[in-house]
């Protein structure tokens, strides 16, 4: 018996609530001939989608192409009260006109990802219900869910217990995005893991007023450039959907090297053995690779390769020079970490001094899996293999080529 896609939407997901409901659910569309009605809700708080928000429409995308409708919820109404999800603190509330400016915005990037067929998609305003509530009604809503139910959401429960300010309206939100589940019977909804408490309310609205639950399915967060915190607009760390060719493809070979795995999972379809395979062969090959597979599903495929051509031309002289292996004794280490500077100094085989070596890492000369640092003191934990640069070899004072280390632990 077929799965009727099953295996496909469920892979790259974090969590799923459940996957038998999602089977059962997939099975009755199948016999009665009815598409599933596939929501994600996106709140128009900045004009640019992002590869993070790639993520999750790809998957929807691919429920679109097994046959079920999606509807996209542009939240014009809950971009108003403002989610603080991911944020210490809350977020700014935007004007009308912001929110319709950015709103057009997304529609015109998000549909470089999903198919905009009347047939495949549903564009609906949350306004549309949310709008028309009076006080009674807000209240009514309130009513179905308790304080304590609120204080189970993980950053509501920071700040409450950091004495950070929460207000009122902010305990409304996963209502009113819940609500949105109730208003347009949704079977399936799509989110980030910073969404999971919010999407799982809408399953029990809709429990509660008598509808069948929708299935959460639950995607990752990706990391930006940074290599740290999620992709966000706000922190600059981000490759934005209408970025040029050679944009992407630059960005894309600057990250470090611990995102190639998350990278390649999240934002390609390339098998896992093909981009693995040039991962263990050089860092800068795999990055490469994920660069023209990310720049082919925005780009034309001869722009890619023009703006692959361009960057090796520019900046690839620095990424063909072969490591030289740098040993560290284990007396370096203090809990496994070492300091950059002394890093620096020991790759150059202590021919320069320490007081060098600190400057080498100020100026700029020093990276470690594609991320610079430039605080001669920050710590860094040594893998055997970890690949870094330190400036440029040098014997008296004859500088030759760009230093490239590969770490040999003793």
């Amino acid at each position: 018996m077929s799965d009727h896609g099953l295996k496909e939407l469920l892979s790259g997901c974090q969590n799923v609530y459940t996957e038998a409901e999602l089977a059962r659910k997939l099975e009755t569309a199948k016999m009665d001939g009815r598409p599933l009605r596939v929501k994600l809700g996106l709140d128009p708080t900045a004009p640019d989608i992002h590869l993070g928000h790639s993520v999750v429409l790809r998957k929807l995308r691919q429920f679109q192409d097994l046959g079920h409708k999606a509807v996209l919820i542009l939240g014009d109404f809950t971009a108003r009260i403002g989610d603080p999800t991911g944020h210490s603190k809350t977020r700014p509330v935007l004007t009308d006109a912001e929110i319709d400016a950015n709103a057009e915005t997304y529609l015109q990037q998000a549909g470089r990802i999903v198919d905009l067929s009347e047939d495949k998609l549903e564009i609906r305003r949350n306004s549309e219900w949310l709008g028309k509530m009076n006080f009674s009604d807000v209240i009514r809503l309130a009513s179905r869910m308790t304080v304590g139910q609120m204080l189970k959401r993980e950053d509501f429960r920071k700040r409450y217990e950091s004495e950070t300010p929460i207000g009122v309206h902010e305990l409304l939100y996963p209502l009113v995005q819940g609500w949105d589940s109730v208003n347009i019977r949704s079977d399936v909804e799509l989110g980030g893991t910073d969404q999971t408490y919010n999407n799982l309310v809408g399953r029990d609205l809709q429990t509660d007023v008598g509808q069948e639950p929708q299935v959460v399915m639950i995607l990752p967060m990706l990391r930006g450039l940074d290599g740290e915190r999620k992709m966000s607009k706000s922190l600059g760390n981000t490759i934005a959907v209408n970025d040029s060719p050679r944009d992407m493809f630059g960005k894309t070979m600057k990250i470090p090297d611990t995102l190639l795995e998350e990278w390649f999972s999240l934002l390609t379809e390339l098998p896992a053995d093909t981009w693995r395979a040039a991962v263990a062969e050089h860092p800068m090959k795999a990055k490469a690779l994920l660069g023209r597979a990310i720049g082919e599903r925005f780009h034309d495929f001869e722009a890619v390769q023009a703006a692959d051509r361009w960057w090796h031309e520019s900046f690839g002289a620095r990424s063909r020079v072969e490591p030289v292996e740098v040993a560290v004794r284990g007396a370096e280490l203090t809990d496994g970490c070492i300091p950059a500077w002394k890093l620096a100094w020991l790759a150059h085989d202590r021919e320069i001094s320490r007081s060098e070596a600190r400057r080498l890492v100020q100026g700029g000369a020093f990276e470690v899996a594609g991320q610079k640092i430039t605080d001669p003191n920050h710590t860094i934990r040594l893998q055997a293999g970890a690949t870094f640069r330190a400036g440029r070899h040098r014997r008296g004072e004859r500088i030759k080529q760009p230093l490239v280390g590969i770490v040999v632990l003793e």
